[in-house]
């Protein structure tokens, strides 16, 4: 009974360290995969490090705001922003559309406050879009003008 035991035992041994010994190959291999110097594949990588934002954002003539669950902040307009809005414009229904999305970027303190200007307290500078809804947000409240 206890050779069977041993031999049972021993069997188990052998099995787990060749799994293990493979399952390491194959990480490896993956990140060699994810290491390579192709540049479609480098523009699809999230930098781990960058915070990631899912808001609402709306554009006005008067700047652009993303409100978050817990957070709103106004977004500095750069080209990355101006792309934004595009991806953003043929989503919308009406202009006060807010339209759902998720972005990479850097949040700081508004420059404009410094210099006694009116805005958001925080601006987001974003980085890069992640995605963007293919419907609009629904309100909260809508409000309809009855003639």
């Amino acid at each position: 009974m206890k050779k069977i035991a041993y031999l049972f035992l021993l069997t188990l041994i052998v099995a787990a360290c060749n799994n293990s010994e493979t399952k390491k190959t194959e990480d490896q291999t993956k990140i060699q995969d994810s290491l390579s110097t192709d540049t479609e594949s480098d523009q699809n990588v999230v930098d781990v490090r960058m915070p990631v934002y899912r808001g609402e954002v709306i554009f006005t003539e008067e700047g652009a705001v993303m409100n978050g669950l817990d957070f709103t902040y106004g977004i500095v307009m750069d080209a990355v922003a101006e792309d934004l809005k595009a991806q953003v414009e043929p989503v919308k229904k009406d202009e006060y559309d807010m339209v759902k999305v998720v972005v990479t970027g850097v949040v700081s303190d508004n420059p404009a406050l410094a210099e006694g200007k009116e805005g958001w307290e925080k601006v987001i500078t974003i980085k890069k879009i992640l995605s963007v809804s293919a419907q609009p947000s629904q309100p909260d409240v809508k409000i309809e003008a009855k003639n």
